[in-house]
């Protein structure tokens, strides 16, 4: 079997489980297990149809880090909880949800599932930096397509794209961005640094849309080439010129905060998928009779025994 290095941006794959199951699914004591089950058939899911040999479950030590609100005040504004002053601060994440996440955590370090995070950084980043220095190529699992920036053909890089849900993954390569965007991957940060993006708290420069963005990407390359065209006003129209000196100095903090961090110094440990051993087996099925996990649990304990 060829290596092939699997990233799971977990929170979105959770989160996606988390809808996709009813809460009526619950553990003895009553805990709703609903997106424990849904994420572990999920991961079962992939690990059966794109058969990585190396697996990482990628985690949001925060998911809102203050640098980049400092850079961007408004960047996840919208999705805050609770402001905390001496932390990170607190999501909105549904009180059913919250209270699986410690469970999906033992429950992947039971199976053997290495998950890795960083402080002051997003999932993000940590996939950014272990898809940069893999020797080997990678999918990257997700429903966010400010990760498509990562996506090389040359490196052999994809990602396995979740938003039309896990019955209609895409697997998106450079032909693919190209086909949406009509950017290259290399360029898409500078494209949603430029269109902005409402999801993120990303305002963008005002009256540049998709397709303007592509176009001047196309004529210029890059960010920096298209400030330097509209200093000179060469190849480019008085209206979007105005467009993007009014939007400099947003321009001069956005790319900071829309790129991701891909030379984290991470501690990388074995994430070679493998059965478990007999000892293994018998934590997984406790822990599945604790937590209720039922059918969900056995799939995947054979699907690693497959490798």
């Amino acid at each position: 079997m060829t290596d092939r290095l699997m990233l799971l941006d977990s929170a979105s794959l959770y989160f996606r489980a988390f809808y996709g199951v009813p809460d009526t699914v619950r553990a003895p004591d009553g805990t709703p297990v609903n997106a424990v089950r849904g994420f572990l058939d999920i991961i079962t899911r992939l690990i059966t149809t794109y058969r990585p040999t190396h697996l990482v479950a990628c985690w949001d030590d925060d998911w809102r880090p203050q640098w980049r609100v400092d850079l961007i005040p408004t960047y996840k504004t919208h999705r805050v909880a609770e402001v905390v002053a001496a932390g990170p601060d607190i999501e909105v994440v549904p009180d059913p949800l919250e209270v699986q996440v410690p469970v999906i955590r033992d429950t992947l370090d039971a199976l053997g599932l290495r998950i890795i995070g960083a402080p002051a950084h997003e999932a993000d980043d940590v996939i950014g930096t272990l898809a940069t220095t893999a020797t080997m190529p990678v999918d990257i699992v997700t429903g966010d397509r400010d990760l498509f920036q990562l996506v090389d053909d040359a490196r052999e890089v994809r990602v396995i794209y979740t938003a039309r849900g896990m019955s209609n993954l895409e697997v998106v390569t450079d032909a693919t961005v190209v086909a949406k965007y009509g950017v290259l991957p290399g360029q898409y940060a500078d494209f949603a640094t430029l269109r902005g993006d409402s999801s993120d708290g990303l305002p963008g420069v005002a009256g540049i849309g998709d397709k303007t963005a592509a176009g001047l990407l196309a004529a210029h390359g890059d960010l920096a080439g298209i400030l330097a065209a509209a200093e000179t006003s060469e190849g480019m129209s008085a209206g979007v010129r105005a467009k993007l000196l009014a939007g400099l100095p947003y321009l001069a903090v956005a790319p900071q905060v829309v790129a991701v961090v891909r030379d984290l110094p991470l501690t990388v440990p074995d994430t070679r998928l493998r059965p478990l051993d007999d000892q293994g087996k018998a934590d997984a099925t406790s822990l599945a009779e604790r937590w209720a996990l039922g059918t969900a649990m056995t799939r995947i304990v054979g699907a690693l025994d497959t490798f």
